[in-house]
């Protein structure tokens, strides 16, 4: 019996990880479930699994679930994060929220499932060593990590020569260039392939997320940025691939799905069914790959730049990112402003540090007003 603790349990990722659970209840339990503001839902699915403990980060909540303990605010996310009786901590909230959560699990010497990209994206020079430091085990739960893991035969130290991180394209990837600037948050949300949240989804539009996870995969296993290729792979079968010295390379493919690497950061190095379809290669007929268009994705391009430079130069990506993101889906800025607010926030960094968690957090509330100040300019 393995027991997870599983932070952000009303997201996308969090609902498919107790779906995962519930499916081997004689090998798993969720003994602690924490939500952002979700409160009702998260009642739901206390109700349902009845773990030890329910926390609700926002403040001022009335939770309450019989025969669970229930708590609000940020001393309950904290011990959520850090929840004793938990084995793996899987870490699953959006944004630069999931980097203290991953720091707490490892500081309490929990095993992290990762789920959150931005961890490592911002911090994650600080995750890993410590990680290192305190004997725990950092488990790859996003779809592209989880698959160059699986092609390392679950060795992240392994030596290999090129890893090739496979990206979808989004929802945008055929829309023409001249119409990008006038297309809805419907349309860039409605991906091909996969469900997912919000956030994550316009970010594969734009591929700041696939800029993200080479930057992940330069913390995870210790890749250089030369040793790390995209691929646009439209149907999403070949999740990504691992070359060798020898010129050999390993794929992992299989239907698009989050419930298998999510299961498998719980049941590795055994593999369980996940109730998935097989891959139909005589229906998929061909897959196709293709190079990133730099001009559709100006993100993925900051976003190289940003892992080259290091430093700060992330952390201020991934703020301005959230703000600019979370304007577009407010409705307040065209699609093509994304970038364009990204890339103003980076041309002027603020004065910030990423020596410590502390500093990292400063140097987000900056970068977020420079973010915001942009953001006003650009539509006063």
């Amino acid at each position: 019996m393995k027991n997870i603790s599983v932070i952000g349990s009303t997201g996308s990722i969090g609902r498919q990880a107790l779906q995962v659970i519930a499916r081997f209840p004689q090998q798993f339990r969720a003994v602690a479930l924490c939500a952002n503001e979700n409160g009702a839902l998260l009642e739901e699915q206390a109700r349902a699994h009845r773990p030890d403990f329910a926390a609700l980060r926002a403040e001022g909540r009335d939770l309450s679930v019989p025969g669970v303990r229930c708590a609000c605010g940020e001393g309950a996310f904290e011990e959520a994060c850090a929840f004793p009786a938990a084995d793996i901590v899987l870490v699953a909230v959006t944004g630069f929220a999931g980097l203290k959560a991953a720091l707490l699990a490892i500081a309490a010497g929990k095993d992290v499932a990762l789920a959150n990209k931005e961890s490592l994206v911002v911090g994650g020079h600080l995750v890993m060593p410590f990680a290192e430091e305190k004997g725990v085990r950092i488990l790859p739960v996003d779809s592209e990590h989880s698959a160059v893991w699986q092609c390392l035969h679950f060795d992240r130290k392994a030596p290999f020569s090129r890893i090739l991180l496979t990206a979808s394209g989004g929802a945008l990837r055929d829309v023409p260039l001249a119409r990008l600037p006038f297309v809805t948050a419907g349309e860039a949300l409605a991906h091909p392939n996969w469900k997912m949240g919000a956030k994550i989804t316009i970010d594969c539009a734009t591929m700041l997320n696939k800029g993200f996870e080479v930057m992940e995969a330069m913390h995870l296993y210790a890749a250089k940025l030369s040793q790390i290729e995209v691929l646009v792979h439209r149907e999403s079968i070949v999740h990504s691939m691992v070359e060798f010295a020898d010129g050999a390379v390993l794929a992992q493919m299989g239907v698009p799905s989050m419930e298998l690497p999510i299961q498998l950061a719980f049941t590795w190095p055994e593999r369980l069914s996940c109730g998935l379809p097989s891959v139909d290669f005589f229906k998929a007929g061909a897959l196709h790959f293709e190079e990133v268009d730099k001009k559709r994705y100006p993100c993925f391009s900051l976003a190289l730049g940003c892992a080259e430079k290091g430093g700060i130069f992330p952390c201020v990506l991934n703020a301005a990112g959230e703000v600019a993101v979370e304007a577009f889906l407010c409705g307040q800025i065209k699609y093509t402003q994304i970038a364009e607010i990204i890339e103003g926030a980076l041309s002027s960094p603020p004065d910030g540090s990423a020596e410590s968690y502390a500093a990292l957090a400063e140097t987000d509330s900056l970068a977020r007003a420079r973010a915001r100040t942009i953001l006003k300019e650009g539509i006063a």
